[in-house]
């Protein structure tokens, strides 16, 4: 059975640190980029960090650059999110998604997966 279950979420205060995991099961975890994404309370959802197959190469929105740090363990078949110098505007539900890759073409094979999602709210 294919899941992914994020965890880690919960209420902290402006400044604070939270980091989210993001643990896969049923399916080839090292076959697949990883990205984080969020959504805002009438918000649509919106990408936050992403993170190759090997871990080589990652990618933030600007509005996160310098305070997240997207990492893998593929060994554990864990992925994360290290949030610092939290906002209240990063209060928001985040998902993470499994995207495979294709082994001979290093392309997007369409195939993903979402998972449910972790609460986090950011506020004093």
């Amino acid at each position: 059975q294919v899941q992914l279950v994020e965890s880690g979420g919960g209420l902290v205060q402006p400044g604070g640190s939270l980091k989210l995991s993001c643990a896969a099961s049923g399916f080839t975890f090292s076959e697949y980029l990883v990205e984080w994404y969020r959504q805002a309370p009438g918000k649509e959802r919106e990408l936050v960090a992403g993170i190759t197959t090997r871990g080589e190469s990652t990618s933030y929105a600007d509005f996160v650059k310098g305070r997240f740090t997207i990492s893998r363990d593929n060994a554990r078949r864990i992925a994360y999110l290290q949030m610092n110098s939290l906002e209240p505007e990063d209060t928001a539900v985040y998902f993470c998604r499994a995207n495979k890759i294709n082994v001979a073409s290093s392309k997007p094979a369409g195939i993903k997966y979402w998972g449910q999602g972790t609460q986090v709210t950011v506020a004093s």
